[in-house]
């Protein structure tokens, strides 16, 4: 593994990559748990209130989602995540100061999180594309896993020191920790030492668009997996950001016990991506979604109140079981979709992948109030384990190689 790191170490850009992912994730660790009990903490704050803010972000991320991938595809990538970071960075700042300074609401929090999601929708196929411009193709899969194994250890640090900062001090102080590191992030980002290729110039948006278009659509295995994950992440992001909360609401002892969780299943994601850097898979698909439908315990785990240790391993297999699937995933895209279209490819699959998991969001408070939040996450771990087992009966899912 050393020998690894070293190797890589050597490709111009890739350390200060790295070195950006794990700054910027000790705030995305803290930001899911402060946000979550900034907005409970507010005057008659209810389930559907967390729903709101937690949604608004997803909305103008999908809405803009595809537009981000044609300016990421020609436009310097490091760049445009730089920016992204550096700007995201005062919207969380304000977020965090209406909270410490007592003039919070639900429609102001759910605003600056909306702002952030159009920041994200150039972002995220911005960051996709940033590694294959820094490695050669064969480096790929170490590349993704190195880079994980700081991103999960950098939200270890988030969560656990959130969970501490929000029950010791407030929300608000949390939000601010994430507000800097996305601010020095984002700088790194931007001074990478990435040379912009000259990019053709393109007929239009809409060539660019329709031209990714053809590259989605043509590989069996990426509409499977994309269909597949539409039910997954709206089950996932619905536990994550809704129902995990509101299954640990007590304002003492609910953040601390839901920290431990979020820092369980960033532990495991560390231990997943340890594996998938030491061993090369055979059939990379096939093993991430039969370790995906198995995830699903996180959610029974907490449906049926299992003890908090119990939950915790749940949380620490399910990202096992999501590393090795984020893994495998960017590396096969990246081995099978040429350079030139890869952020516009990125973008359709994410806007597929996520592009119901508001609506899960929207509706999982008020179900949870409703019929009882052990009910609807008995619900979201029935999804995940269904859907990922009808990805597997796609052949093209189950035999895709990546040599």
């Amino acid at each position: 593994m050393l020998a690894q790191l070293k190797d890589l170490r050597g490709h111009q850009g890739f350390s200060s990559l790295a070195i950006s992912r794990f700054i910027s994730n000790v705030g995305n660790g803290v930001s899911p748990i402060a946000l979550a009990y900034g907005v409970l903490s507010l005057p008659n704050a209810t389930g559907k209130d967390l729903s709101i803010v937690m949604a608004a972000r997803f909305v103008p991320l999908l809405a803009f989602m595809l537009f981000g991938g044609v300016i990421a595809d020609r436009f310097q990538r490091n760049r445009l995540v730089g920016g992204s970071d550096m700007l995201g960075s005062f919207l969380a700042a304000v977020s965090a100061i209406s909270l410490i300074a007592g003039f919070s609401s639900t429609w102001l929090l759910a605003l600056m999180g909306g702002l952030f999601g159009i920041l994200n929708a150039i972002w995220w196929p911005a960051m996709s594309g940033v590694l294959p411009e820094i490695l050669p193709k064969e480096k790929l899969q170490e590349g993704n896993a190195v880079i994980g194994l700081l991103t999960n250890l950098g939200y270890i640090v988030g969560t656990l020191g959130g969970g501490i900062l929000v029950s010791s001090v407030g929300a608000g102080w949390g939000l601010l920790v994430d507000a800097i590191s996305f601010f020095i992030a984002g700088a790194i980002v931007w001074n990478l030492p990435i040379i912009g290729k000259i990019k053709d110039k393109s007929p239009g948006i809409i060539h660019d668009l329709v031209v990714g278009w053809k590259e989605f659509i043509s590989r069996s295995w990426v509409i499977a997996m994309v269909v597949s994950f539409a039910l997954i992440n709206m089950a996932f992001e619905s536990m994550l950001s809704v129902l995990g909360p509101l299954n640990f609401s007590d304002p003492v002892t609910g953040p601390k016990q839901w920290s431990y969780n979020l820092a369980g299943l960033s532990i495991g994601m560390l231990i997943g991506g340890i594996w998938v850097l030491k061993v090369k898979i055979g059939r990379p698909l096939y093993l991430a979604m039969v370790l995906i439908a198995l995830s699903a315990v996180w959610d029974y785990a907490l449906a049926f109140d299992l003890s908090i240790s119990f939950s915790v391993l749940a949380a620490i297999f399910s990202g096992i079981s999501l590393e090795v699937f984020m893994v495998t995933w960017n590396t096969s895209l990246q081995s099978h979709v040429p350079e030139e279209s890869y952020s516009r490819v990125s973008s359709y699959d994410t806007l597929g992948s996520f592009g119901i998991a508001p609506l899960g969001i929207v509706i999982a408070g008020p179900l949870a109030m409703h019929f009882g939040v052990n009910t609807i996450l008995f619900i979201t771990g029935t999804t995940t384990l269904i859907a990922s087992i009808a990805s597997l009966l796609v052949p093209s899912v189950r035999n895709l190689r990546n040599d």
